[in-house]
Order: structure tokens, then C-alpha cells, then sequence
């Protein structure tokens, strides 16, 4: 299968150079990956970067946790957009979750939803998997999957569990069929890959991207 075009090549190290972010999107159009996944600060230099060939800038709101202030998660999307990025991975509030506040989950959820799709923006919420219980993914699957956003994520990446297949199979057996999956989080060689896309997932974070699809070490790619 042609897992390329699963991938959205990831750096998200906060010690990333403009360099480390050239040489992503060089490789996301060297291999034809769908996206590449960038820190805020870099979505203007990647849009240069890719120029006009087909693949997106996508960057993270409210990241690694997600418990930003409402007002500080629009002000990032609002400066992401004016600097071009064509996708939006937000972190939803964790805490909130954690603390069964789904009540702030929803407000948070109507005042970035609408700015973004009228703007035709994807929208992605990442909703940390990996520390979350069954019950509270279904929640969540419901609470985004009847607001129509485009991806729901599994994970930032940084917390002590990533992606895992039985995360993306609860997803898939409770989100409507418009909503897509995406997994992230160790996610470092094609087996792994494929089983993920095998479960339901329809986009990939990798910061191993290069690996997967070559079969090369994935020490040898920038981790986050």
C-alpha cells in the first residue's frame, strides 16, 4: 500500500532549526506525505518551503496539554491561519476531560469550530488517548463526532502512552463515518503503521515517516 500518503511527516522538538524544518518538508515532497506537522512559529517557513507542490502545513493548538486558556487557543488559530497553515491539530482540554467538564468541552468546542470551517480549515481535536479511560474516549467520541469535526487524534505524542490499535478501534466503532481518525505517538516502523490503518486510522503523526516507508532505522529520524 502506498502508506505515504497516510503521513503527516512530524517535528515538533522545541529545539527544531529552520534547517530541521527544510529538510521535513523536502522529504514530505521527496515521498509524497500528506502533510507535514509543524510548531506555530514554523508554518510561515514550511508554506515557503512546499511552495505550490500538494502537500498541507499542518500545526498543534494549545499543545502538549491542551489546558490553554479558550481566548489563547483562538489567538493560536487565529495567527496560524493568517500565516497559512491548512490544517489545526488542537489539543482538547485534558483536565477537563479527566474531570468529566464536558460542559467547558463543548464551549471550548463552539467558539473554535466555527472560526476554523469558515476560514475551510481541517480541524483536528487530540484527545490523549493513552491517559484517558474507555469511557471517557466514547464521550469524547461523541461529544466531536456529533459536532462534525474533520479528524479526531489519539495522541500528542508526548504523554507516557501514544497510539495503540485498540484505541483506534474504539474510535472507529464510536465516531459517525464523516469523522476520520488520525493516531500519533510511537508510531516508528511500517508494521505498527499498518495495523493502525488496518483498525480504522486514516492519518498518521510520524516524526518516523522517512523510516516507515523505507525500512531505514527510525533512530536515524528526529523524534518528538
Amino acid at each position: 500500500m502506498k502508506i505515504a500518503s497516510y503521513i503527516d511527516h512530524t517535528l515538533l522538538k522545541p529545539t527544531a532549526l529552520v534547517s530541521d524544518i527544510e529538510k521535513l518538508c523536502q522529504e514530505a515532497v521527496e515521498y509524497g506525505f500528506a502533510a507535514v506537522c509543524v510548531p506555530p512559529n514554523f508554518v510561515k517557513k514550511a508554506k515557503e518551503f512546499i511552495g505550490d507542490k500538494p502537500v498541507k502545513v499542518a500545526t498543534v493548538i494549545g499543545f502538549p496539554f491542551g489546558y490553554s486558556a479558550l481566548e489563547a487557543k483562538l489567538a493560536e488559530v487565529l495567527l496560524a491561519i493568517v500565516d497559512g497553515a491548512d490544517e489545526l491539530d488542537i489539543v482538547a482540554n485534558i483536565s477537563a476531560i479527566k474531570n468529566a467538564d464536558w460542559l467547558y468541552l463543548a464551549n471550548e468546542l463552539s467558539h473554535l469550530m466555527p472560526f476554523i470551517k469558515s476560514k475551510g480549515k481541517v480541524m483536528k481535536m487530540i484527545i490523549e488517548s493513552g491517559v484517558l479511560t474507555d469511557d471517557e474516549i466514547i464521550k469524547c467520541c461523541e461529544l466531536y463526532g456529533v459536532a462534525g469535526i474533520d479528524f479526531l487524534k489519539t495522541s500528542t505524542g508526548y504523554a507516557e502512552k501514544g497510539a495503540t490499535v485498540e484505541a483506534v478501534q474504539l474510535f472507529k466503532k464510536h465516531l459517525p463515518s464523516n469523522v476520520q481518525i488520525k493516531a500519533s505517538g510511537g508510531i516508528r516502523d511500517y508494521a505498527f503503521a499498518r495495523k493502525l490503518i488496518d483498525a480504522g486510522a486514516t492519518r498518521l503523526g510520524c516524526s518516523a515517516g522517512v523510516a516507515i516507508v523505507t525500512g531505514a532505522p527510525a533512530s536515524e529520524q528526529g523524534g518528538y
